[in-house]
């Protein structure tokens, strides 16, 4: 690009003298900038998201809330097993933290960071700790072939090495289409569009900040063709931002001396149109993390007949399969330190948000006038009257196949 200023000194000789305008003292240059995007690492994504980011803030939270507040069963071969000691852990992991909040805090590390990290301790027999590894302190190591083989824990100076594996620790990550070992956070997804949110919101505190201060320039256009004195520029830059800057100047009109004149260069915030730049960037946030926009209060989104029916969508499309994915994890990960054939799943008849899908499930089948009872329990999830016989540790009153159950034939 060859820019021709008035200033600038012609290649034809050292005396020749640049051009000057007389009908006006300011020239504005206009420059197209490059987009500034937030950093990918897990400290950047908690940082400008999930703590300074209402929309991702409350993604976060009402997915993780959701699917730590499942209930989980534990089943030993077909038969629903009560009061046994994996199910104690789970309902404790260590001495600082509930199970809830264990949970909470893994499905949190998942969504942010798309890695959560588990270590399982023993102390003895019925001593066991589990303990979740913060993912910016966790690093994959690989063996030679290049398969995950540990993990790396560091905290200041200090370093542990954490075998992978059951009865020692546990990689959970979600699916990467780039990477063999970490894994892809929904939050990184939706990247732009939470830029676009924070930039805006950001504009629209320095616009109240500055309420009174116009956005435009003055330009002198003195008759005899002068420029201002440095003296001049300073005293009118000054006066400027003491008088007329912050809200409680807001209003105070400007006052201009002979050979000054206003020109407006910025658009209203009816021509940027902020608000639906905003409401269009927490859709796109709400679509990444697969939460209905209707349940975290974005208008504009009428998908969902009702808010009961996006909430049913939001468990059964989001909460669920990533409850089941976890699950399934911990029943390979912590089964053979109890040395059973234990399996774990959730039990969807007890989730509050599927009441309703629940309560249409049982109204179908109990107008079903040709099924017998024994078949009407069975088709909700409950064993016959007249099957299996009870024993110790076991319910065969309770549901045995439950809704969700991948292995619905036992």
């Amino acid at each position: 690009m060859i820019w021709t200023l008035p200033w600038r000194r012609s290649g034809r000789g050292a005396d020749a003298r640049p051009e000057r305008k007389a009908e006006s003292g300011f020239i504005a240059l206009h420059l197209q900038g490059e987009a500034s995007w937030t950093r990918r690492d897990y400290a950047t994504l908690s940082r400008e998201g999930f703590m300074r980011n209402p929309v991702v803030h409350r993604a976060v939270r009402l997915i993780a809330q959701a699917a730590s507040a499942v209930p989980l069963v534990l089943y030993e071969g077909a038969a629903e097993v009560t009061g046994h000691p994996l199910l104690a852990l789970l309902d404790r992991p260590n001495a600082r933290q509930a199970g809830a909040s264990f949970l909470e805090a893994l499905y949190g590390h998942l969504l942010i960071a798309g890695n959560a990290y588990v270590e399982l301790t023993e102390a003895g027999p019925e001593l066991r700790e589990l303990h979740l590894l913060r993912p910016d302190r966790t690093a994959v190591l690989a063996d030679a072939q290049g398969w995950p083989a540990a993990l790396e824990h560091r905290v200041g100076t200090g370093r542990r090495v954490v075998p992978l594996g059951a009865g020692s620790g546990l990689h959970l990550a979600l699916f990467h289409p780039l990477d063999d070992q970490c894994g892809f956070p929904p939050l990184e997804a939706a990247l732009m569009a939470l830029d676009t949110h924070n930039a805006a919101g950001r504009w629209n505190k320095a616009l109240l900040d500055n309420s009174a201060r116009p956005s435009g320039a003055l330009v002198y256009a003195p008759k005899d063709g002068g420029n201002l004195s440095a003296d001049q520029f300073d005293r009118l830059k000054t006066e400027l931002e003491e008088g007329y800057s912050g809200a409680s100047r807001a209003g105070r009109p400007l006052l201009l001396e002979g050979g000054l004149d206003w020109k407006t260069m910025g658009l209203s915030p009816k021509d940027m149109d902020f608000i639906e730049a905003k409401n269009g960037a927490s859709r796109d946030i709400a679509l990444a993390f697969g939460v209905p926009p209707m349940l975290l209060g974005i208008p504009g989104d009428n998908t969902y007949a009702n808010y009961q029916e996006a909430n049913r969508a939001f468990y059964r499309m989001t909460v669920l399969p990533l409850v089941a994915r976890i699950v399934r994890e911990f029943s390979v990960f912590l089964a053979p330190s109890f040395g059973a054939d234990l399996r774990l799943w959730y039990d969807a008849d007890q989730v509050e948000g599927l009441a309703a899908e629940r309560e249409a499930l049982w109204a179908r089948v109990s107008a079903a006038d040709f099924l017998s009872d024994d078949e009407k329990r069975e088709a909700v999830g409950y064993a016959p009257r007249g099957g299996l016989h009870s024993k110790a540790g076991c319910r065969t009153d309770q549901p045995r196949v439950l809704a969700g159950n991948p292995d619905g034939g036992q």
